[in-house]
């Protein structure tokens, strides 16, 4: 509850809690010209309809400062020393899951009483900002060496061998649910209009295991997963969509394959066939879907679908093979072209995940 003084409220029904109004640059010019021409404070003020106080105030500001104009404002003192700032800053450094609860505690035993929201706005003026933290694939130490091999052996590798690679994964689209996200223009108090909510259902309402393709050129082909998929159906869905798909594409003679380590890639059927093929496979990093441009594309794609958002498993997998086909071969191409930033970050994060 906030506590008022109903004494002074009484004497002074008129008066307000607002901030006085300042006198304009003009009035305080003209207090400072008739002190000037020997007018006293108490007669400058009946003039010009000032209080004498006020009158006072401006001619000790021109006699030290010798101007009128209003000057910089100190503000509050801060809470936190410099000592304790940097204190809390290199705990965090060391430890980001630090609380501000933590952070409190550490510096009231430091003799500094603060509140939370004064660890977050000193935390942000250190360019520190409390974030969600990003889900990212585990990595052992045996992933983390691979993907710096990885990342060195092609590092110089020209742009034109990696226009000669499709690329290839497979995702899982949902009909409502994580997927299904986008922001609204909306009024005030129309956030429940039915043009700016998505609707959901009990238990996510289903979803669609996809398998692609694409490469510089543009996207190949995309299709639906209907049942679970084993290395028996993986290696029948390469035999119906990829040599088609390197067709569509017009890939050049020699064109490289890549898929990641899923057992079902790697099992010794699936190798087998992709060697009797004469399919040339890209060696590939576990735990780097980063190093896979398609993410790029799946992600484009969840969003493009999101905005449609259908109703039913049928509408799903029709909107998704068309806005797939309405990928843009720019967007291929610039993600193949931008390849070796994915090298050089891995390079540059010792071998951990990158922003891609």
């Amino acid at each position: 509850m906030f506590r008022t003084d109903e004494s002074l409220i009484s004497q002074t029904p008129n008066s307000t809690m607002a901030k006085t109004k300042e006198l304009s640059k003009d009035t305080r010019n003209k207090i400072v010209d008739l002190h000037q021409a020997g007018k006293t404070e108490s007669a400058i003020g009946k003039q010009l309809g000032v209080k004498k106080s006020t009158v006072g105030a401006i001619i000790r500001k021109w006699k030290t400062y010798k101007t009128t104009d209003n000057l910089s404002r100190s503000g509050a003192p801060r809470k936190i020393s410099p000592c304790g700032v940097k204190m809390i800053t290199r705990t965090v450094s060391k430890n980001p899951r630090t609380t501000r609860g933590d952070l409190v505690n550490d510096l009231q035993r430091a003799g500094t009483k603060v509140t939370k929201a004064t660890i977050s706005n000193t935390l942000r003026r250190q360019g520190l900002k409390s974030c969600s933290a990003r889900r990212v694939p585990l990595l052992k130490p045996v992933h983390v060496r691979a993907r710096l091999k990885f990342a060195r052996e092609h590092l110089d590798d020209p742009e034109e061998d990696w226009e000669n690679v499709i690329w290839s994964d497979e995702t899982k689209i949902e009909l409502f649910g994580k997927n299904s996200t986008c922001r609204v223009w909306r009024r005030k108090n129309a956030e429940l209009h039915p043009k700016n909510t998505i609707p959901t259902v009990k238990h996510g309402g289903g979803n669609i295991m996809l398998w692609g393709c694409f490469s510089a050129k543009g996207p190949g082909r995309l299709i639906r997963v209907k049942e679970r998929m084993n290395g028996a159906m993986y290696r029948e869905i390469l035999s119906k969509n990829l040599l088609p798909s390197a067709r569509a594409l017009k890939m050049k003679r020699g064109w490289v394959f890549q898929h990641d380590n899923d057992p079902k890639h790697t099992a010794r059927a699936t190798k087998e066939w992709l060697r009797k093929k004469h399919f040339k496979v890209l060696e590939w990093p576990s735990q780097s879907p980063d190093l896979n441009p398609i993410e790029n594309l799946w992600r484009d794609l969840k969003i493009r679908v999101a905005q449609q958002q259908p109703q039913n498993i049928t509408a799903l997998e029709e909107i998704c093979m068309e806005e797939w086909a309405k990928l843009p071969a720019t967007v291929c191409k610039n993600l193949v072209a931008t390849y070796r930033k994915r090298l050089t970050s891995v390079i540059a994060n010792k071998g951990y995940i990158t922003k891609y």
